[in-house]
Formats: structure tokens, sequence, C-alpha cells
């Protein structure tokens, strides 16, 4: 069962009972993407106003997230089939090179059913059919690219127990538990002359973003992160490979990272109150 807007009922009982009743319907897919940014697009000819966004037309196309009605919590796995031609851009990256760079990572999607009774008209409303979060890109082509989507019902998927003992902190850095703010401990940066895929020459390399990461935010890795293997003063190199060697100027953030003992959290972050780990157990427990 799916709530609608009393505005909508009413709709649909007129057309219910009169024989020549015509509702216009529009599908509309929301990329709720980790960075905030909000992409819209539908599957119908002409732009839809909805929610107060605009749902653009003749661009990315979405084939997938059907509705579903069950009993139980296993989590719906959807195989999502997404379209998009050269001139369809984030950031100016074309749309499959932004996902194939890690662009939908941790993306949450939504697609809508508007109700309409003409194209020019604002939609009289909607019901939300499918929402959930990428899981996997499956397959990138020249023209498509193939992703899974798990409903919100993944989240349940967490490892128990919850607490965990170990030697390091359990923490995900800037998480919660953690407590630090991310954006506190990032620095902007460009990519400096003879970058390569994995190493990128950077004046503001120093040892504190061992083990960070990486954000770019201009250029043809726009949208990609990585993470920071080792540093030099004058460059970091990445765990793995970007897909495009970044220019001269192509703008990034970087963030410090963590190496999750005790006295890096004391001394590096001065958050020993927030740290998660029993550095003090016996080691005859720690197998436990």
């Amino acid at each position: 069962m799916r709530s609608a807007s009393t505005a909508l009922i009413n709709l649909l009982n007129a057309a219910r009972a009169r024989s020549d009743a015509q509702i216009l319907m529009a599908d509309c897919f929301t990329f709720t993407l980790r960075t905030g940014l909000i992409l819209t697009y539908t599957n119908a000819d002409v732009p839809i106003t909805l929610n107060g966004y605009t749902y653009l037309a003749n661009s990315v196309l979405v084939d997938g997230l059907k509705y579903k009605c069950a009993v139980g919590l296993d989590v719906d796995q959807q195989k999502v089939m997404i379209s998009a031609k050269a001139s369809d851009t984030i950031g100016g990256v074309p749309f499959l090179q932004a996902i194939h760079n890690g662009i939908l990572d941790g993306a949450e999607i939504q697609r809508e059913r508007a109700f309409l009774t003409s194209w020019t008209s604002t939609p009289v409303g909607s019901v939300i059919l499918f929402k959930g979060r990428v899981g996997t890109v499956d397959n990138i082509g020249r023209t498509t690219a193939e992703i899974t989507v798990n409903s919100d019902l993944v989240l349940l998927e967490i490892n128990m127990p919850r607490n965990l003992y170990s030697p390091a902190c359990v923490h995900v850095l800037y998480d919660s538990g953690c407590g630090l703010v991310k954006n506190a401990y990032g620095a902007s940066g460009t990519a400096g002359a003879g970058s390569t895929n994995a190493v990128i020459n950077w004046s503001g390399s120093s040892s504190a973003y061992t083990q960070g990461s990486i954000l770019f935010s201009s250029g043809a890795n726009v949208g990609a992160s990585a993470t920071i293997k080792n540093v030099t003063s004058s460059a970091v190199t990445l765990a793995y490979p970007l897909l495009h060697a970044p220019a001269a100027g192509d703008a990034f953030t970087a963030y410090q990272g963590c190496d999750h003992t005790m006295n890096t959290c004391t001394t590096k972050f001065n958050n020993l109150a927030n740290f998660r780990g029993f550095p003090f157990i016996p080691d005859a427990f720690r197998a436990i």
C-alpha cells in the first residue's frame, strides 16, 4: 500500500467513474549523491516539475526499479539500466564516465510516478514506487550502464554484535562514533604538472594525509575518490590508480587519514574521548 494525497485520490476516483477520463503519468527518477548533489530525470517527453525539482526530459534514461510488495525482510535487489549520451554530463564529465569514476558510490535512487491532467500542468500528485541505494556497478558500455540497486532494507544487514573488541579503533574515521568533522581535516589543492593516474604531484602534501582520501572536484576525474597509500613532501600515491591522469590545475580536496591507534587518536586528532579501541586487552583474549 502506498500513500497518496487527497487530490490524487480524488483524481483517480473521478477517472474510475468516467470511462472516457484520461490520466497522464510520468516516472521521475531522483539520484541523491553522497556529495549532496541531486540529479533528476524523467521518462516523459517534456520536463516535469515535482517537489520543487525539474525532472529533465530527453536526457538520461533509467529503466528499472519496479514496484514490489512482499512480506518479510528480504532485501529487494533490482537491476537498473541507465542510458546516456555524450552530452549528458555531471560537472562537465560525461555521465557514464562519471559513473566509472564512482560518482554513484553510496548514492540513493528513487522512482516516483507523477500523475497529471495535461503535459503543461503541474502534477496533481505522485506515488513513490521504489527507493534504494546503489549496490554495485555491474557493467559500463559506450551508451549504457547496468547497476544493482538494493532496497533500504539492506541497512538491516549490519553485522552483529554491534560492539567488537579490538586493539585498533573500530570507528570509521569521521563517522558519528568518531565525532570528527571531515571538512575540518580537509585541504584544497590542485594537481601539479607531471601527475599520473597513481601519483598526484601536490605541494601541500604531508604525512598527515597517509591513509586518507582524495576527492576530485574538476577535470576528467570529477567526482572520483581514491585512498591515499603513501605520501612525500611533494606528492601523494594512491592505493588504486584513477581512470584518467589528472591535468595540471585539476582541483581536489585531500582529507587526513588515521591508522586507528590510540597514539594517533590522541596526538593527531586530540580525540581520545571517542577512541573505541582496546589496546590493553591481554593477547589470550583478543581471539575470542
